[in-house]
C-alpha cells in the first residue's frame, strides 16, 4: 500500500535527506587512492552520529541476504553494481566507486547514491557516470503529478539504452518514508503511460543502475550481498529521494 505523505512529513523527510547528502559529500571527499572502504564507512558513521541520525542500512536483512548488512554505506567498486560491503579493500587509481547511503532522523528515512572515479578517470568511465546522473535527472523530470510510474521508468530506460548501457533487471527504485523500502516499486525501464498514477504526497527513491558493456546480466558475489556484472564490465549508480508535489518534483536528498 502506498503511503501518501503530508507536506509536514515531506519537510521532515527533507531533514533526513540533508543528512544523507552531507554523508555522501563527506565520503566522496575522503575517497582517495589507498583509502579503504571500511574507512569510508567510518566517515559516514561520523556524519550520522554528529547529526543524531541512525542508519537504515546497518543490520538490514532482506529475504535474499545471508547475513545482516554490516555497514552504513554500500560501497561498490568497478564491476560491483550495488550492495557492496565496505571492507578492507583499498581504492586504487582509476577505480569507479558507487556509494549508496541512507539516514533515519525523527522516524523518517532518506536514501541516495553517487558514483565517482578515484584519481585518473578513463573516458569510458566518465561517460558511464555522467549518463547515470543524466538518467536520474530524466527520471526526476518525469516524476510529476498526472504521470505514471511507467513514465519515470521509460525516461530512465531511454537515457540508458540510447547511450548503449545495460540495465540490471529486477532492481530499481522504491517508495520511501517511515521505512527505507515502501511501495511502489520504480523500475529502471518500462512503458510510458503505464503503472500507478503519481499523486501529490508520494515519495520515491529513484535510482538508475547502468552496466557499461550494454549487457544486462549480473550475479551475486560470494558474500550474498554484492551484485556484480557477469562480464566484468564496470557499473554506475545514482539515486535521489524525490517528493511528488503539485508544484513539481522536490529532491529531498540535496544539500
Amino acid at each position: 500500500m502506498v503511503q501518501l505523505k503530508t507536506d509536514t512529513s515531506i519537510k521532515a523527510m527533507r531533514e533526513a535527506g540533508r543528512v544523507v547528502a552531507q554523508l555522501l559529500a563527506a565520503t566522496r571527499e575522503a575517497a582517495a587512492v589507498g583509502v579503504s572502504l571500511r574507512e569510508l564507512d567510518e566517515v559516514a558513521h561520523g556524519v550520522l552520529r554528529t547529526a543524531g541520525a541512525g542508519s537504515p542500512f546497518l543490520n538490514y536483512r532482506p529475504h535474499f541476504a545471508p547475513t545482516p548488512f554490516p555497514g552504513v554505506i554500500c560501497a561498490s567498486v568497478n564491476d560491483a553494481i550495488v550492495h557492496g560491503i565496505p571492507d578492507d579493500l583499498r581504492l586504487r587509481d582509476g577505480d569507479l566507486v558507487s556509494i549508496d547511503a541512507g539516514a533515519t532522523l525523527d522516524g523518517w528515512c532518506g536514501d541516495s547514491a553517487i558514483s565517482f572515479i578515484v584519481g585518473r578517470a578513463r573516458p569510458a568511465d566518465t561517460r558511464l557516470v555522467e549518463t547515470a546522473f543524466e538518467a536520474l535527472e530524466a527520471g526526476i523530470a518525469a516524476a510529476v503529478v498526472g504521470n505514471r510510474i511507467g513514465d519515470i521508468a521509460h525516461a530512465i530506460g531511454t537515457v540508458c539504452r540510447t547511450a548503449g548501457y545495460g540495465i540490471p533487471e529486477g532492481f530499481g527504485g522504491h517508495g520511501i518514508g517511515r521505512s527505507m523500502h515502501e511501495d511502489p516499486g520504480v523500475p529502471n525501464e518500462g512503458r510510458p503511460g503505464r503503472g500507478m498514477p503519481l499523486r501529490h504526497g508520494m515519495v520515491l527513491a529513484i535510482e538508475p543502475m547502468l552496466i557499461g558493456s550494454g549487457r544486462d546480466e549480473y550475479h551475486p558475489d560470494r558474500d550474498g550481498w554484492t551484485l556484480r556484472t557477469s562480464d566484468g564490465s564496470r557499473a554506475a549508480h545514482a539515486e535521489h529521494t524525490v517528493a511528488i508535489t503539485d508544484d513539481g518534483p522536490q529532491i529531498l536528498t540535496a544539500l
